[in-house]
């Protein structure tokens, strides 16, 4: 990986398998040397803007190339604000709740949690409120000072890189809506299978570019967006894990929850309909589950000696 001014890092082998059979896979539409920190919150809808796409013949990865470093993405999600990602809370948890039920199905006993980009916390309190020990990293001063402040929980405000953590002792790592987020997929989850103690879990959620949805959106895929910079077919990802030492135990379609509100808001041609306060009020009481199946979501195992 060689480095090239102006904190964008260039690709010479796949972040996930060090493959160098690469060909270009998707023409590029935004300049990642234009990146600022409205353009990588969590709620964005900037859809469609991507960077140059390399597709690796050998695993199947399909990654911004160049891309923002590490360091340059830290400094960026350090300095987010996102006030709408905690006001759509309540779908939110009916997301993390069917994740919390099949890690319950698997750890019975629950055990210690890892939320990795824990945001503001949603996830932890509600694994908290069900039995679990609450851990969680988060680059985010913002959410990380949020979660404190509503939830009382104390996030690691840092990189997961960085992150200071114990060895072999968390019976969940939970990585949802991350790994397309960072340049180095391998690394991290290399970190977490240290981090996990033998026969421990790793779930991860990621948007699946090898879906029917993303097919047939191409460029307008709405999981193309400047802050995803790289993305997984089951694939990709089970090479992803396997490498790694993991061994996938299930992998099924995500499904999210949402406001009529929220969607409302992506698309400023719809706009007009929350405008009201009165009718903005009526559209945030009204749930939607969206299972568009474009996401993956993957549960796999350390083994239970090392």
């Amino acid at each position: 990986m060689e480095k090239t001014p102006l904190r964008i890092i260039k690709f010479k082998e796949c972040p996930v398998c060090s493959g160098c059979r690469l060909r270009l896979f998707r023409k590029g539409t935004f300049d990642f040397l234009s990146l600022n920190k409205e353009h990588i919150k969590i709620t964005d809808s900037d859809y469609g803007k991507i960077g140059d796409l390399t597709f690796c013949e050998n695993c199947g990865h399909v990654f911004a190339n160049p891309c923002p470093s590490p360091d340059f993405i830290h400094s960026l999600y350090g300095e987010i604000e996102d006030p709408l990602y905690e006001e759509e809370a309540k779908g939110r948890r009916k997301n993390f709740l069917r994740i919390l039920s099949y890690l319950e199905k698997i750890h019975p006993g629950k055990g210690s949690l890892l939320d990795v980009g824990a945001a503001t916390g949603i996830l932890l309190n509600l694994a908290r409120q069900r039995g679990w020990k609450p851990a969680g990293v988060e680059a985010s001063t913002w959410a990380a000072k949020f979660a404190r402040g509503k939830y009382n929980l104390n996030i690691q405000e840092s990189s997961f890189e960085s992150a200071k953590l114990e060895k072999s002792h968390y019976t969940v790592v939970t990585m949802v809506d991350f790994i397309e987020h960072i340049p180095n997929p391998f690394e991290a989850v290399n970190r977490a299978f240290k981090a996990l103690s033998p026969g421990g879990t790793l779930c991860i959620v990621t948007p699946d570019i090898g879906s029917v949805a993303a097919k047939i959106m191409g460029g307008r895929w709405w999981h193309f967006r400047p802050a995803h910079i790289g993305y997984f077919s089951k694939e990709s990802i089970a090479f992803l894990l396997q490498r790694a030492g993991f061994r996938i135990i299930k992998l099924r379609k995500y499904s999210w929850t949402f406001s009529a509100y929220y969607l409302i808001s992506r698309k400023d041609r719809l706009k007009f309909l929350i405008k009201n306060s009165d009718m903005a009020s009526l559209w945030k009481k009204i749930p939607i589950k969206l299972a568009l199946c474009d996401s993956l979501e993957i549960y796999a195992r350390k083994a239970s000696k090392e």
